[in-house]
């Protein structure tokens, strides 16, 4: 009883939420291309405020979508003159209405604010590359404790973020692409990732519950698998489980899945990945415009 116990409060400080609700059976947002940018921004103008000012703001989106929790994909740079490309997949309590603001009002966990971050330190590091930033919340992610120790979110969201990695690789053929997952967004990413075209080259883990293998050696072929797990990060708190519609195994920031490293200097607790400062953001920069992550400025 008393393991059972730490495991459940293990999961709760991993979800940072106390609401145990239904997994809503709505479909995942695959994303369309640059065409879908008025048909976004059309929806947000209907939806009123906040979105209706993010249209005016001049803001494009793949997607959006109000319904349930909401879905949004916003891009950042060129799209359709990209050459490298890089997708970030939220983890668990992310909903539209948070995408601007963050989980709790704390900014460093919003999509939105994390693909500005990384944006802004592609262009620092490389004002010439034509890269482009998706924030992805295109799928409903769990809300609390009893739906988040499965994955069966994480497969429908990884259903519709294949379909948009396979959209990019037809629209992009030349283009490299890059996902990065945080906490259960990394087992979104990688179970996206392994049956996803070439073009996907890379798939960044921040702080992540899961891969859905044991081995990274047991991930797509010619696949690069990083993980950045912080030790303030109390995902390692989480037990490494697998069983039955249960937990997610073992870590990939745990040295023994074979990951390749990133730096975890001036990362505080589990969400301070993509801070500007941090070295996980100038490694991810690195990784994202196909620079060596040890020479990344």
């Amino acid at each position: 009883m008393r393991r059972r116990g730490a495991a459940r409060f293990a999961l709760s400080a991993l979800l940072g939420v106390n609401l145990v609700l239904p997994i809503r059976p709505e479909p995942v947002a695959a994303a369309g291309f640059v065409e879908a940018y008025p048909v976004s921004a059309a929806a947000m103008r209907a939806a009123g405020p906040p979105y209706a000012d993010w249209a005016a703001d001049g803001r494009r989106f793949l997607f959006f979508d109000t319904r349930g929790d909401g879905r949004a994909v916003e891009v950042l740079g060129d799209l359709a003159d990209a050459d490298r490309i890089a997708v970030l997949v939220p983890g668990v309590g992310s909903t539209l209405a948070d995408f601007d603001s963050g989980l709790g009002g704390v900014a460093r966990r919003a999509p939105a604010v994390q693909a500005t971050q990384l944006y802004a330190q592609v262009r620092s590091t490389d004002p010439t590359a034509r890269v482009a930033v998706l924030a992805w919340l295109g799928y409903d992610p769990p809300d609390g404790v009893l739906t988040a120790v499965s994955d069966a979110s994480a497969r429908r969201g990884a259903a519709g973020l294949a379909g948009l990695l396979r959209e990019l690789a037809a629209r992009r053929p030349a283009a490299t692409i890059t996902v990065i997952g945080h906490s259960y967004g990394a087992l979104v990413a990688a179970l996206a990732a392994t049956h996803a075209p070439a073009q996907v080259a890379d798939v960044v883990s921040l702080g992540g519950v899961g891969a859905g293998v044991q081995r990274a050696a047991d991930l797509r072929g010619g696949l690069r698998f990083w993980a950045a797990e912080a030790p303030s990060d109390w995902i390692r708190r989480v037990p490494q489980v697998r069983l039955p519609g249960l937990g997610y195994g073992r870590r990939p920031g745990d040295p023994a899945f074979g990951a390749r490293p990133l730096p975890v200097d001036g990362v505080a607790g589990h969400d301070g990945y993509l801070v500007a400062g941090s070295a996980t953001l100038v490694a991810v920069t690195a990784v994202v415009l196909g620079s060596p992550v040890g020479d990344a400025r």
